[in-house]
């Protein structure tokens, strides 16, 4: 296997092509993962005093809430069925692109974007750094409208851009948000106390910094990548031949439509899948997808 490869762990469950198969089992089954004990509750008090109406429909009798079964949760961001849920979800675990996923599934490739979205920030929400990562440094927030992924991004300059810093502990990798640093940071630390400095296409990142394997960021046009110095001998992260970043840096140049806003959400799906990279997760995401935002 190729360094820059990871481990295809599918381990789908033993019925799961009966249940792609059946729109009311795949619900079931997804429903398992809201209410592992069965019993419904209210997404907006935790309330499990619920009674239903027509519809499908749900009402909390604390609160006086009515909702849908997936209300609330990551799963209710995208126009998908439940059988499509879990096709989509398996694919993104072999690591599909969209436009492979929209072929197969026969969905437009707006729906496959916004599903996939969906799924990026269930992963990320369930990470240590979630709060922080959702809020404003790193433009995430202008996604979320309450629960719902219905925002935009925000253009960014290079004083607002969110630096990330790459740490390695034995097997595992962390992706830390860098309090106070955005590119400008990065930029004027390059010029004046010589980090090195790296770039592959929007892809920025730097030599070791502190404890940390590198720095990290995605770029825009408002970044003077041409005062970017060369340097004969590569960056440590490079040099090293670390097993995560040749992993990482292959894929983050093959996603397309990174923005700087964005750019988080692979992140910590990288983080993720290389944390995993020896268990399966295909039911560890569907578990991600079912929680409450």
């Amino acid at each position: 296997m190729n360094r820059c490869d990871l481990p295809a762990f599918t381990a789908l469950p033993p019925d799961y092509e009966a249940l792609v198969e059946d729109e009311d089992r795949a619900r079931e089954h997804l429903l398992k993962r809201c209410w592992p004990d069965g019993e419904p509750e209210c997404p907006r008090c935790r309330v499990r005093r619920i009674y239903s109406l027509s519809g499908g429909r749900l009402r909390c009798s604390a609160c006086k809430y009515t909702f849908q079964p997936f209300s609330g949760r990551w799963i209710n961001n995208g126009a998908l069925s439940c059988t499509e849920w879990l096709k989509l979800t398996e694919r993104f675990v072999r690591e599909l692109s969209p436009h492979q996923i929209k072929e197969e599934l026969g969905l437009s490739y707006n729906t496959v974007y916004k599903a996939l979205t969906a799924l990026r920030f269930a992963i990320l929400a369930h990470s240590a750094d979630a709060a922080q990562l959702l809020g404003p440094e790193t433009g995430l927030d202008s996604y979320l409208k309450g629960n719902r992924l219905t925002g935009g991004p925000k253009q960014m300059r290079q004083d607002t851009i969110p630096v990330f810093g790459l740490l390695r502990k034995d097997d595992l990798v962390f992706i830390d948000l860098m309090p106070g640093f955005q590119a400008e940071t990065v930029f004027h630390f390059h010029l004046n106390f010589h980090l090195k400095l790296q770039r592959a296409g929007n892809l920025v990142y730097t030599d070791r910094y502190r404890d940390y394997a590198a720095l990290v960021f995605c770029g825009n046009e408002s970044l003077p990548y041409g005062i970017i110095r060369r340097s004969d001998e590569p960056p440590f992260i490079d040099a090293s031949q670390d097993e995560f970043w040749c992993m990482a840096k292959e894929r983050l140049r093959s996603f397309r439509g990174i923005s700087c806003q964005r750019f988080a959400l692979y992140l910590k799906e990288l983080e993720f899948r290389f944390n995993n990279r020896t268990r399966p997760i295909f039911d560890q995401l569907l578990g991600f997808l079912c929680d409450l935002v």
